[in-house]
């Protein structure tokens, strides 16, 4: 069993869901409430990389955060080392890969709030924070919990762009999917079964957890 595979994902799917968490709360209520020209194009955006095979999308992030490309030359010149085949390359590829994940329920979920319940909040004079943290947040809780739920599984388990960014550096982007890669190229199949089993039982356990929470904190609203 590949410890350190498997602590090296757990923290890129923690960093994943992070960064991801504010970005799922701004553009989901924008996508949400807001209607403006060139709308149908933003989601589609959002939506790419969900249906865009893991190697273009994995190809497209390699030149883009490469040493050529201006974002690789700023963080090369910031930091002293390259932006791909390293950790802080693996959580900007993962969190790109899994936009789709965390915008789309976050947006269901404030489209699932009354309009009459917005406009209450305006009446009563909340600004536009104060009714998003009191009224659109508790309400929309439930799409927010499935979108980081679904993005803390799928970078636990990506494998095509992580192994184009990432490559397979042993304690810096070797995951536990590329370990699972790696030990079935070897012909061990045992390592791969026991990584696999380990996989899912720790996929298992934060979805029920997760949703386990997610109930407990709509029965308190409630």
């Amino acid at each position: 069993m590949d410890w350190l595979a498997l602590t090296l994902s757990l923290q890129l799917a923690g960093w994943t869901v992070a960064i991801l968490l504010p970005v799922a709360v701004v553009l989901g209520r924008v996508l949400a409430f807001r209607a403006f020209r060139g709308k149908a194009l933003a989601e589609a955006l959002v939506m790419l990389p969900l249906v865009l095979p893991p190697t273009v999308l994995g190809f497209y992030l390699l030149v883009g955060l490469g040493a050529s490309s201006p974002i690789g030359r700023a963080w090369a010149g910031l930091f002293g080392q390259p932006l791909v085949f390293s950790f802080p390359g693996l959580v900007a590829a993962s969190v790109l890969s899994s936009l789709p994940f965390a915008v789309q329920p976050a947006q269901r979920g404030f489209q699932a709030i009354p309009p009459a319940l917005r406009e209450a909040a305006a009446t009563c004079g909340m600004t536009p924070a104060r009714a998003l943290w009191r009224v659109e947040l508790p309400l929309a809780w439930p799409g927010l919990v499935t979108g980081m739920v679904l993005v803390f599984a799928h970078t636990l388990g990506e494998f095509g762009v992580v192994l184009m960014v990432g490559g397979s550096i042993p304690g810096e982007t070797r995951t536990i999917a590329i370990a699972i890669y790696d030990r079935v190229q070897a012909f061990d199949m045992a390592a791969a079964g026991v990584m696999s089993a380990v996989l899912v039982a720790v996929s298992l356990v934060t979805i029920a957890l997760t949703f386990a929470l997610s109930a407990r904190v709509g029965r308190r609203l409630g």
